[in-house]
Formats: C-alpha cells, sequence, structure tokens
C-alpha cells in the first residue's frame, strides 16, 4: 500500500480528500475496529498483542478561550504553565507565549470567551509558513513548512537567536527531553540534536506493518509520540524505540460544540499537561477552544 503522497497541498485551503489520505485512515479505522483497551493509563500497552493498536478513548473536562485566528501548528505547555502556540499562513505566521486561563464548566453550552492576550508574541520573517515549535531548555525551535529553516529562539523572549537549515519539509516538533523528534508529513520521524538541530536519527511509523503518513503536530512524553494525523480527528501513540503504533485515538466522539465543528478547519494541536499521566490538551486550527481532556 502506497501512503505517501507524490505532493503536498497547501495546508491553508480545504480539505484534501486524495488517496494518500484515505489510505492512513482506512488503516486507522481497521486498526480501531479490531484492537483492544487501551491498558490503565494512555501510555500502557498491557492487554496488547504483537503488532496490535490500543483503542483510545477521550473525554472533555475543561475548556479554555484561545484565539481563533491562530491556525495552529504547534501547542506546547512550557514549564511556567503558559502555552506555546506557533502558527502558519505565509505573510501572518507567528510564535506567542499565553496563559492557560478562563476555563469554563464543560456542558454550560456557552463554551469559554475572550482568548487572553499573549504575553509575548513574535512574528515569523513574512516569506515564512510556520510550522511546530518545542522548547527544549532555554532554547525554543520553529520549523517552517517548506523553506527548510528551523528558528532558534530564546525561550523567554521567543526572540531569535540563529537559524538551521534542514532538507525537505517540516511539520511537527516537540522534544523528549534528550533529542528533538520532528515530522515532515510522511511516515518518518526525524530525530535532531537539540543544540544543532542536526539530525541524529529516523524511525519509521507502522500500525500493523503499514506506513502511517500525514503525520503532523508532536507531542513527546513518557518515550512515546502522539502524532496529530492531518485531516483527519485521528491521533496516533507511537513508541519513539520502534515506529510502532501503539494506541489510536479518534476525536469524533468527543462531541465538539458546533463551533469548533463549523468547517474552521482541522484538528492540530496535542499537549501534555505536566504532572498529569493522562491529561491532555486539544485544539485545532482557527478553533475558539483548547479542550482538556482525559485520555484512556
Amino acid at each position: 500500500m502506497v501512503l505517501y503522497p507524490s505532493s503536498s497541498p497547501r495546508r491553508s485551503g480545504p480539505l484534501y480528500r486524495g488517496a494518500p489520505v484515505i489510505a492512513v485512515l482506512s488503516v486507522l479505522a481497521l486498526a480501531g475496529c479490531s484492537s483492544g483497551g487501551g491498558g490503565d493509563t494512555p501510555g500502557s500497552a498491557s492487554g496488547q498483542g504483537a503488532g496490535d493498536a490500543a483503542t483510545l478513548t477521550a473525554e472533555v473536562v475543561a475548556e479554555y478561550p484561545s484565539d481563533p485566528t491562530s491556525f495552529v501548528q504547534g501547542l506546547e505547555v512550557m514549564p511556567e504553565g503558559d502555552l506555546l502556540v506557533s502558527t502558519g499562513r505565509e505573510g501572518s505566521s507567528r510564535i506567542y507565549r499565553t496563559p492557560l486561563t478562563g476555563a469554563v464548566s464543560v456542558g454550560d453550552g456557552a463554551g469559554p470567551t475572550g482568548a487572553p492576550v499573549p504575553t509575548v508574541s513574535v512574528d515569523l520573517d513574512p516569506e515564512f509558513f510556520g510550522e511546530g515549535s518545542t522548547r527544549h531548555g532555554d532554547t525554543v525551535w520553529q520549523l517552517t513548512w517548506k523553506d527548510g529553516v528551523a528558528v532558534k529562539r530564546d525561550a523567554a523572549t521567543l526572540q531569535e537567536t540563529g537559524r538551521v537549515q534542514y532538507p525537505g519539509e517540516g511539520w511537527g516538533l516537540c522534544t523528549n527531553g534528550e533529542r528533538l523528534v520532528m515530522s515532515d508529513g510522511s511516515s518518518t520521524l526525524t530525530f535532531r540534536d537539540p543544540e544543532t538541530f542536526g539530525e541524529t536519527g529516523r524511525v519509521e511509523v507502522t500500525l500493523d506493518g503499514e506506513p502511517v503518513t500525514q503525520l503532523n503536530e508532536l507531542d513527546c512524553s513518557d518515550g512515546e509520540v502522539w502524532a496529530n494525523i492531518w485531516q483527519s480527528d485521528r491521533i496516533v501513540r507511537i513508541s519513539q524505540a520502534t515506529g510502532e503504533v501503539t494506541g489510536v485515538l479518534d476525536t469524533s466522539g468527543l462531541d465538539l460544540p458546533a463551533r469548533d465543528r463549523r468547517g474552521a478547519d482541522v484538528l492540530n494541536g496535542i499537549a501534555r499537561v505536566p504532572g498529569t499521566p493522562d491529561h491532555y490538551l486539544l485544539t485545532g486550527k482557527l478553533w475558539d477552544t483548547v479542550y482538556e481532556v482525559t485520555v484512556r
């Protein structure tokens, strides 16, 4: 089964319904129908047979206001508790830190209002289409889509401190504490040195022996990578050591309110809540809400 697209469509337009995306979703759907439970925590693979991926479920426990003009490409919770958000689109890409405040009770119908003002916000050079970002120590790295440029920034001010070139496209980025993990829309995750951004290794992502492409925004936690599958409601949990998909989270069953199902754009953003084993933040491009969920 060929899952690689021959070329990447612009990622700011209508939903792409090409064969590669359909093929990926078919594999994920089959996994969801045939796999067992997810174990005690979302990091557990207990009860799985070889090659099986757990079916994971999520429940919304809180909602936070978010800037509906942000074409989110990167989402991360910083050690201080702020959100690190990087956005896309040529001419309007930026990266910013913003408080995670204004939570409301789930089920009140109204949803949160009034996105907090970012504490720091820096525009990306207008010729760049911004992509994923992550903080490693005192440094923040921000990817660009087709420009092959990683921007190095000071974590406190987000001011640029350097640039590094890399081959191919940049999509998602996270840190496992030792190395950076990068996606490029294919089925490959690339490991990079957090100081130099030089490549240190690669792993092919597979589910039941088939490559899984369209890996987008990433989160690293507990030796695993969580990856949004572009143009879908699914997020996969990947072993960093083997590249095997160990769990599939289908968020379509979360029954998110109509305000975030109005076709603004796709789900794209997952971030582990520090200090918790199973709480994650989810959002999407141009969504007005960040959802806190528990994953089982």
